[in-house]
């Protein structure tokens, strides 16, 4: 299987879409610093995750989601369980897509 996930920093309250063949030691490999694009928002959460049969679909649900259609599609439909809890815990306002 491989995996598309959905992770949420505690710290600065950015959303992180990536995909996997191995979940659980990427999730581990994001909160020990050793991707040098997550390390300075440690710490994360896994907010969703999604399983797929090839590598191919995961990684094109994963570019789907880093897209402006896909950003929305997230923040409505799979993380606003996780944005409402952020929200209570100190976000002041929604996550805006990079320009």
């Amino acid at each position: 299987m491989h995996y598309t996930y959905i992770l949420l920093s505690s710290k600065s309250h950015i959303f992180y879409f990536g995909y996997t063949k191995n979940l659980v030691t990427r999730f581990e490999l994001h909160n020990t610093g050793r991707v040098r694009s997550t390390k300075p928002h440690l710490p994360w959460k896994l907010v969703w995750y999604g399983a797929f049969e090839t590598e191919k679909q995961a990684r094109d649900f994963e570019l789907y989601l880093k897209s402006g259609s896909g950003k929305s599609f997230a923040y409505k439909r799979l993380v606003s369980v996780a944005l409402a809890k952020d929200f209570e815990n100190g976000r002041i306002g929604h996550p805006k897509p990079k320009a």
